[in-house]
Formats: C-alpha cells, structure tokens, sequence
C-alpha cells in the first residue's frame, strides 16, 4: 500500500475517531455472513457501527486520543465497535451478540483511558452502569437520607400533636393529668 493511500486511511480514521471516549475491539473473522449482516444491522439500529480497521494504521491514528490504550488489542484481524450513548452499552450488545455467535471475539475495549482486556474485560465493562444510570443512582443515594430526615422529624411531630391532642380532651372532661402515654 503506497504511502498516500496510507494517509488517507490514517485521516479517515483520526477523522471518524478522534472524539470517541470509547469502543471495543472484536474479531469478526469467522462469522457467517448471514450472522454478520443480522449482527451489524442489530447493532445498527442501536447506533453501534463496527468498522474493520488496519491494525498499524489504526495504532498511529489513535496515539494521542482517548483510544490509544486500544493499542494492546490491535492484534490480527481487528474491528471497531463504537457508537450508542455510551461504550456500556455498546459491550453490552455486543456481549449479547458473542452469546448467540460464537465466532465473535471480544478482544477489549477502552473506557475513559482504562483498558478492559479481552473477553473477561469487555464482559466486566457491560456490568458497569451507564452515565444516565449512575446519575440516578447517585440522585436516590442523595435523597434517601433525606427523606428518612424529613420521615424522622414529621414522626415526633405527629407523635407530639398526638400527645397535646390527649391532654386537651383530658383537661376538656375534667380528668387530672398524671402521665399521658
């Protein structure tokens, strides 16, 4: 491959990756193609893209970008999983895919600069909530304290009314008050 071929290749990829904060790398080599259309079109309507990547090129067009500890995983045939709101999503397709097509490799994947490898890796990062989940469970954490606060402090309220309530009826029969219980 001449020279200008192979800086056109690395442009398009620094062109079509250089924002990602994420992907995952697999191997597709293997798979029927039945299996890979069904697979890229599920994907697809998920907005997962996977795009097969020359290893050499994709190393020099990462280096310096969130994708650069993908690196150890450009290793023989390679492509490129990325899209979805996040890369949790994406590993968690993609981990589903590998289930019901066993050619599908998982080779890693990358996350804010960490490097999940191989198949283990990638499985550890679909465990992982995504942004909007992690938010939500951050907002119940914050607030549960409170509401038990706010349920404290209404209780002994209520108990305290309940209480003035008593002697108020008491005192309006005439009764002496001792204790009220």
């Amino acid at each position: 491959m001449s020279k200008p071929v192979k800086q056109m290749i690395m442009d398009d990829y620094e062109r079509r990756f250089s924002e990602l904060e994420g992907a995952l790398v697999v191997d597709i080599r293997g798979i029927e193609a039945n299996d890979n259309n069904e697979l890229r079109l599920s994907l697809a309507e998920q907005d997962i893209t996977i795009a097969v990547v020359k290893n050499t090129l994709a190393r020099r067009a990462f280096d310096g970008t969130g994708l650069e500890a993908l690196t150890p995983a450009l290793d023989g045939p390679s492509a490129l999983a990325y899209g979805a709101e996040s890369v949790v999503e994406v590993a968690r397709a993609v981990v589903a895919w590998a289930k019901k097509v066993e050619a599908l490799d998982l080779k890693g994947a990358v996350l804010d600069g960490e490097y999940f490898e191989g198949e283990a890796g990638v499985k550890r990062l679909s465990t992982f909530p995504t942004k909007d989940e992690a938010q939500a469970k951050v907002v119940q954490l914050v607030l549960t304290p409170a509401g038990n606060i706010v349920g404290a402090a209404t209780s002994g309220g209520s108990k305290l009314l309940g209480i003035v309530k008593e002697i108020e009826e008491r005192l309006e029969r005439g009764e002496a008050i001792a204790k009220v219980g």
